[in-house]
């Protein structure tokens, strides 16, 4: 037995809703064609020991297999059920009854992800997100139901108008009075972490020649002291939480409780994806199950310890996007371990590499001489917003020189600093095809973008 699968067993036993001493649980993604049934999943996890499980729908193959198996699950009510939800309070009795009663107890089903990372869903689904939590907290007091299964929504980390230092944390403006206050309300008032998904390896690939590797996989490191109140990080997740948690508190939520629904790393990506790798996934996780384990909190929150689901159990072949996209998977489609990890020795070794690699959908195109990707200025401000949002959340473009008082947020303009983003999404991915689309609201250019006095950069 390796030391993760041990690492898990020793958290089998917790069942508080979030355990005191920190928990780990993984994501079960299913966009793929080639996974193993249900049932054979719920095997799989039991033989490893793991006790908590995220859904990303509440598909009734999955849930049955999950019946009587002591796993905890976690379910979701889909982006594309929001407006439904907020509209209807009928609906979400329904769903609930025909998606979550019918199956407990026997399914443990111990909290509801309403939506995922919804502030960047290109539906615009953001206004629909507090009535549908809302009304589905509703209908579990309805069913009498709303003691044993919390609600709350995932997160990006794209929600942050600053996280750099953590201290500075704080919500997007716009997003704080329509949504983040009533949200967090609801979370309070009902005893709900909440959820975020944070992944170190955007972070660092966007900014590989500023952040250390080591800092970005709990490894050893001189560490990173916040100049705004002196404390010291020496893991990039940990400055991240602590970058939400200063968020929560200046909108005066200090003591709404957290936890990360997905964070990982991904074991192969494409040329230009840096820090993609067998050796780096394995370190990361290792070294995240080992922090756990630990028991400590962030610098900011010392007292609360960690709880964390790792994105994700499988490779996931019909992902879209860039190579890494497929490659989360802590084991291929056949059950055997992408790598293994010991805890003990703190080395981490890949399994040799196989043909279950998930490849590349698109490899990134050559360009002869430089190019660039800019805001088309033509476009409806929704659209910029809406690419610019993507690019900055979930794309992974590096967006720090376009916050405040950094070195291209003059002008502030949003074609300007969409063009940033965009551009750094487009060098980011290699100038591939499709990388400089945002729906129409972008186009290449071969002479260098000029906004006021912003250097655009032209590769990684």
């Amino acid at each position: 037995m390796d030391a993760l699968v041990l690492s898990l067993l020793m958290l089998s036993s917790f069942s508080a809703i979030y355990a005191d001493s920190g928990m780990i649980g993984v994501n079960y993604g299913r966009i793929a064609d080639n996974l193993p049934a249900p049932d054979k999943v719920v095997e799989l996890l039991k033989s490893q020991g793991i006790n908590r499980v995220k859904l990303y729908d509440t598909e009734t193959t999955v849930l049955t297999a999950l019946a009587n198996s002591g796993i905890k699950v976690v379910v979701s009510l889909p982006n594309e059920d929001l407006a439904s939800a907020a509209a209807d309070q009928k609906y979400t009795d329904d769903w609930v009854q025909q998606n979550i009663k019918k199956y407990i107890p026997a399914t443990d089903i111990e909290a509801i992800a309403v939506g995922n990372e919804v502030f960047v869903d290109p539906r615009n689904t953001t206004k629909y997100l507090v009535p549908a939590m809302t009304n589905v907290q509703s209908s579990l007091v309805k069913f009498n139901l709303d003691k044993s299964i919390k609600i709350s929504s995932p997160i990006a980390l794209s929600a942050l108008a600053s996280s750099y230092p953590p201290s500075s944390g704080s919500f997007k403006p716009e997003l704080i009075e329509p949504v983040i206050k009533p949200m967090l309300d609801l979370l309070r008032k009902t005893s709900s972490h909440l959820m975020v998904n944070a992944y170190p390896f955007f972070a660092y690939a966007a900014n590989a020649d500023k952040i250390s590797l080591d800092y970005a996989l709990f490894k050893d490191n001189a560490g990173n002291v916040d100049s705004g109140n002196g404390l010291k990080y020496n893991s990039l997740l940990d400055a991240q939480i602590d970058a939400v948690f200063a968020a929560m508190s200046a909108v005066g939520f200090n003591d709404v409780k957290l936890v990360v629904t997905e964070t990982g790393w991904p074991s192969a990506g494409d040329e230009n994806e840096i820090g993609a790798g067998s050796a780096n996934a394995a370190a990361y996780n290792g070294g995240l199950v080992k922090r756990v384990l630990t028991g400590n909190g962030t610098p900011l929150k010392p007292k609360e310890p960690l709880n964390v689901y790792l994105f994700a159990l499988f490779n996931e072949n019909q992902k879209t996007g860039p190579t890494s996209e497929r490659n989360y998977g802590l084991f291929y489609p056949n059950e055997n371990k992408v790598y293994d990890v010991s805890l003990s020795s703190g080395k981490s070794t890949p399994v040799e590499d196989n043909k279950e690699k998930v490849p590349p959908v698109v490899k990134p195109s050559s360009h002869v001489g430089q190019t660039w990707c800019v805001a088309n200025g033509k476009t409806t401000k929704e659209k910029l917003q809406e690419g610019l949002d993507y690019a900055c959340g979930e794309g992974g473009a590096d967006c720090r020189p376009i916050q405040p008082g950094a070195t291209c947020y003059d002008p502030e303009s949003l074609e300007a600093h969409a063009s940033y983003a965009f551009n750094s999404y487009y060098q980011k991915n290699a100038r591939g095809v499709g990388t400089c689309d945002f729906k129409g609201a972008a186009y290449v250019v071969s002479q260098p973008p000029k906004y006021g006095k912003c250097e655009f950069p032209t590769g990684h």
